[in-house]
């Protein structure tokens, strides 16, 4: 199977060619840079640090995606929402890990999904998607009387808050309480804000040094204190789960999946 890689120039886009060259029964067909990156014409393998594959970074999206069976993106909200349609255009799968869409750009991934299969996931880790399973029982179990709060962590590049993982983690606390989860979002508190609203679901995003990612649900009552969390010690993690995903989406038929597809949660 034919894997691109969208942003391969990057720390994300250089380990997902390595796990790509990795896995059996994959090889890396393509790499797409930006315009006038001085990455251009550079050999995908040495890039990532590994042996030359005689495969050179192109910044020609339509070449890239028509030349693989599924492209991986974790690049920029704005270039992977363009990336959806062109992987739509020419029927390639395709893979999102970027996070921080805004509702215009959700549109183009969701109208690309129409076309071509699509998964899309705020992250990519089996631990992670097995946290957002047990989170939405537990929020379902203990109901709206527990006060809510997700805290994350990541390093200082990152540049959307709060990260694509704590919104799902937010929204499976929303889900097993069936709220709507946008009216009771809550970001970060500064000044006099007032008591807590009852059934509110608190965000905290921190940013500092290398994090790669660590993430709480902490559910309060008056007597007692649940805490669900993950702590993610190697990105390399989210590139194997976006290498399954992307083994799993090649000739599925159009839609837009998740990672809980992808294994079967």
């Amino acid at each position: 199977m034919k894997v691109a890689i969208a942003g391969a120039g990057g720390r994300m886009g250089r380990t997902l060619i390595r796990k790509v060259t990795e896995a059996e029964g994959l090889e890396v067909s393509g790499g797409l840079e930006v315009a006038g990156s001085p990455l251009l014409g550079e050999d995908l393998g040495k890039l990532a640090g590994i042996d030359a594959l005689g495969i050179t970074a192109s910044d020609d999206a339509r070449a890239v995606f028509s030349a693989a069976d599924v492209v991986i993106d974790f690049t920029l909200a704005e270039a992977t929402a363009n990336n959806a349609l062109t992987a739509a255009e020419v029927g390639t799968a395709f893979v999102v890990g970027t996070t921080g869409m805004n509702e215009e750009q959700q549109a183009r991934i969701d109208k690309a999904a129409q076309k071509v299969a699509v998964v899309q996931a705020g992250n990519m880790s089996l631990g992670v998607n097995l946290l957002m399973v047990i989170t939405k029982q537990v929020s379902a179990a203990l109901g709206i009387d527990w006060d809510v709060e997700v805290v994350e962590s990541h390093h200082r590049w990152k540049v959307d808050a709060p990260s694509g993982t704590a919104l799902m983690l937010g929204k499976a606390v929303a889900e097993g309480r069936g709220q709507d989860h946008d009216a009771v979002a809550v970001g970060g508190r500064f000044g006099i804000t007032g008591e807590r609203e009852k059934g509110s679901i608190g965000y905290a995003a921190l940013r500092g040094g290398n994090v790669v990612g660590e993430h709480e649900v902490i559910f309060h009552s008056d007597d007692e204190r649940l805490v669900l969390g993950h702590i993610a010690n190697d990105r390399a993690l989210f590139a194997t789960g976006a290498v399954r995903a992307a083994e799993w989406a090649a000739g599925k038929p159009a839609g837009l999946y998740s990672m809980v597809d992808v294994l079967g949660l």
